[in-house]
């Protein structure tokens, strides 16, 4: 067998040092995976976790979780995957032009980055979160209880960018280990505290849905505080050293450049959902809790598709800086080619035995035969959902975050379009899940589409 050639460094010098630009892909990739998708479970885990508390508290509390998890998923997957993305891409193009230097302080210009944000989401769900929800057909007892989940998830939310954000720092400079320890630990203080304060186990009082909520609040605190110190520490490969980092637009430029945009895929995202769940909304609250359910699995999958794209992002930013873009096709390909496998097999058991999910959750007959009926259209489309944000990761390690954007843009068009229709037809409630299938399918198509046709960087 032969050994792989490893790369020259564009100047006729001898291999570069970085291994990250000549190790074998798939296996390279899993590696990097495998930590993400411990992680990745553990989240899954406590969502589940999550969900079955809330559904302890009745059928009210259930459909206003519906209302409120699309909210706080957008939070997380505007600060992990796009945001996040945009660090990391930011950070592996650096590393791949050997400039470390850089590298140490765009990780200071991220945690300003995250900061912000963080304030940001906390001031707007705090102050315009009940008029968001009545917007999406909240009403009466389930808007009570969306509202009371909201108030105190929000309040953390600095907690939630600044921990995704040195996650993201470090993944971006190939360290998967530490970044996967902490989000399982941080789901793990989600799991116990919300369980203990929502439901009052022990001592403690039931609190209910703000109970619920203060576990998600603490864990993405200490993980924030845990990954600062780390960086701070000098045990990583980068150092964060926010007093003596000058800051420079152009260093704000180049992870903005990237990760501004991206938010607008989690952004269409959530507003593909919204708009799918007020059509829900108007066939009744047991229907409403059976798609919200089954929703919450489809957000579940985006973790599962980032262990893989996520993955592929240090390998790719640093490939295409480095000049090697057919390398960095390779891995984003290899990337989605696993993503799409196994979110297919997920899809194809559940449309088969939907109560598997559906029943860790409620017993209640109506709720499960509407989160079956999701299940049957949208599992087998769910594929096609894992490829595209593969992809679309890997996309943003490039730099190219316009493709999948404008991607996501065709699915949303394809949902409100399909949306108007059922409306105005009165059609019955499987078809606003056979739309949700159609949105899955036409943004995986498009997305690949997209980065076939894109050029990334220029071989040296």
């Amino acid at each position: 067998m032969t050994t792989p050639s490893t790369p020259s460094a564009g100047n006729g010098s001898a291999a570069p040092a970085n291994p990250l630009l000549y190790a074998p892909i798939l296996p390279t990739l899993v590696r990097f995976a495998l930590p993400n998708m411990v992680a990745m479970l553990a989240t899954a885990l406590a969502t589940v976790a999550e969900t079955t508390y809330v559904g302890s508290l009745g059928t009210a509390a259930l459909a206003g979780m519906a209302l409120a998890f699309p909210m706080v998923m957008m939070q997380q997957m505007m600060s992990a995957g796009a945001m996040g993305g945009g660090v990391s891409s930011a950070i592996s193009r650096a590393l791949g032009a050997g400039d470390v230097k850089r590298a140490n302080a765009l990780a200071v210009h991220a945690m300003w980055i995250g900061i912000a944000a963080g304030v940001f989401f906390t001031v707007t769900f705090l102050t315009l979160g009940e008029a968001v929800y009545a917007l999406l057909g909240g009403k009466g007892e389930a808007l009570k209880q969306a509202i009371a989940y909201s108030n105190l998830a929000f309040c953390g939310s600095v907690g939630v960018w600044l921990t995704n954000t040195f996650a993201a720092v470090l993944r971006g400079a190939g360290n998967m280990r530490v970044p996967s320890v902490t989000v399982f630990s941080v789901a793990a203080i989600q799991v116990l505290v919300g369980g203990t304060l929502g439901l009052g186990l022990g001592p403690f009082p039931k609190l209910g849905m703000p109970g619920i909520a203060a576990g998600q609040l603490c864990a993405f605190t200490s993980g924030a505080l845990f990954l600062y110190f780390y960086l701070r520490s000098g045990r990583a490969r980068l150092r964060l050293a926010p007093s003596a980092t000058r800051l420079d637009r152009a260093l704000f430029r180049d992870i903005l450049k990237v990760g501004a945009l991206a938010l607008l895929s989690p952004l269409q995202t959530v507003l593909a959902v919204l708009i799918l769940t007020r059509l829900v909304a108007h066939f009744g609250i047991e229907t409403l809790a059976g798609y919200g359910i089954g929703a919450r699995l489809e957000f579940l999958l985006v973790p599962i598709s980032f262990a893989f794209g996520v993955a592929s992002v240090p390998l790719v930013g640093m490939a295409v800086s480095a000049g090697l873009p057919a390398r960095a096709r390779r891995v984003a390909w290899t990337s989605a080619a696993l993503a799409g496998a196994m979110l297919t097999a997920i899809g194809l058991v559940l449309a088969l035995m939907p109560d598997l999910w559906g029943r860790n959750f409620t017993s209640d007959a109506t709720v499960l035969r509407s989160a079956a009926t999701y299940f049957m259209w949208s599992g087998p489309c769910y594929g096609f959902l894992g490829m595209g944000l593969s992809l679309y990761f890997s996309s943003l390690g490039a730099g190219h975050a316009l493709g999948p954007v404008m991607a996501g843009t065709l699915r949303l068009g394809v949902v409100a379009a399909g949306g108007w229709a059922i409306a105005a037809t009165g059609a019955p409630p499987w078809s606003v899940f056979a739309l949700v299938g159609l949105g899955m399918v036409s943004y995986g198509l498009a997305t690949a589409a997209a980065v076939h046709f894109s050029q990334w960087g220029v071989r040296r």
